[in-house]
């Protein structure tokens, strides 16, 4: 049997799901360890012919060093900066990481519901489906035409903005990839700052949480959710807010106290707020959120409360096997070259 060291930071619903899919054909015998202990890892490893890490663990070159039998360190997830490379190579242990796919998903949903927050895509959808303009319509040409014939006010953009960005993992380094392409700033918050060199690459800046709330246009909460994290957004947080700033929210479910977030809209404290998880879901037809999203568009008025919520999606859909994890363990084990290999 190969002896499997998987690292991860995860609960026992997804250790399930990574364990259930494991390849018959490798014979894995795989110890998982959820917040493992650095002497914990170097007690297991020297057995391991493969090592498994979920998104960040520090793999240094004391570890390396002590895995005598190990074919390969595998990252799930893109950021491998702190893996020592260096020793990885040194020691003759190939690297690679695996893009993963849940993650890229909720940093596109989170990039979708910051533009649809800032161009309102809601209240445009609104003010379409209602019809109700009484102006008169000529053909258009490069000359004719009714730009904003509706007089909508406050569409934004999200180029050159502040983006704060609470809870730094994977989907937060993947968002900010893509945030980079709009020329944003981006400032992060996570439990141990980023390496210089690792900062440099991703265009991010470390700030404490209260700099990150008092200077952010648009505000990410990814946290995910603990005993800690429950509820934790609240009235006190979202007053530390820029005012006019929105607030998208793909974290883990029970972080934000939805009557104050719905409070802080209805004031003016925020412009906008997306949401996809929920302190109860599904989410409750006599929820606060879910009555402000339905309150209708008033006629001659403004558009509906700026909000958009989904229900649990951000991930995508196809929540299945995650075989596709174990395919640079397959491609070693056929002699294949690895994908996605960094030393």
């Amino acid at each position: 049997m190969a002896v499997t060291l998987f690292l991860t930071h995860r609960g026992p619903r997804h250790q399930q799901r990574i364990l259930s899919s494991a390849p018959a054909e490798l014979n894995l015998q795989i110890t998982m360890l959820r917040d493992a202990s650095k002497p914990e890892i170097l007690r297991l490893i020297p057995a391991a012919e493969f090592l498994i890490s979920e998104r960040e663990d520090i793999i240094d070159a004391e570890m390396i060093a002590a895995a005598r039998n190990l074919r390969l360190i595998q990252r799930l997830g893109s950021q491998t900066y702190d893996i020592d490379l260096p020793a990885a190579k040194a020691a003759g242990i190939p690297v690679c990481y695996w893009p993963d796919l849940s993650t890229i998903n909720v940093a596109e949903h989170c990039l979708m519901q910051t533009l649809g927050l800032l161009k309102k895509t809601r209240e445009m959808g609104a003010v379409m489906s209602a019809a109700d303009w009484n102006q008169p319509t000529s053909r258009s040409d490069e000359d004719t035409f009714a730009y904003n014939w509706s007089a909508r006010q406050g569409v934004g953009t999200l180029w050159g903005k502040t983006a704060g960005i609470l809870g730094f993992g994977e989907i937060g380094r993947e968002l900010a990839g893509m945030l980079k392409g709009f020329n944003a700033r981006v400032l992060y918050n996570k439990r141990r700052p980023m390496p210089v060199q690792a900062e440099r690459e991703l265009a991010v800046t470390f700030a404490t949480p209260d700099d990150l709330l008092h200077q952010s246009e648009v505000v990410y909460c990814l946290l995910p959710f603990s005993p800690e994290t429950a509820q934790s957004i609240d009235a006190s947080v979202l007053a530390k807010m820029k005012p006019g700033a929105v607030f998208v929210f793909c974290g883990g479910s029970g972080i934000v106290n939805e009557d104050d977030l719905v409070a802080a809209l209805r004031c003016g404290q925020l412009s906008g707020a997306a949401l996809d998880t929920f302190t109860f879901e599904p989410l409750p037809k006599d929820s606060s959120l879910l009555r402000a999203f339905l309150e209708p568009l008033q006629p001659g008025g403004p558009g509906p409360l700026n909000l958009l919520l989904t229900p649990h999606t951000a991930a995508g859909t196809q929540i299945g096997s995650r075989r596709s994890e174990y395919t640079n363990l397959l491609r070693l084990a056929a002699g294949e070259p690895l994908l996605y290999q960094v030393a």
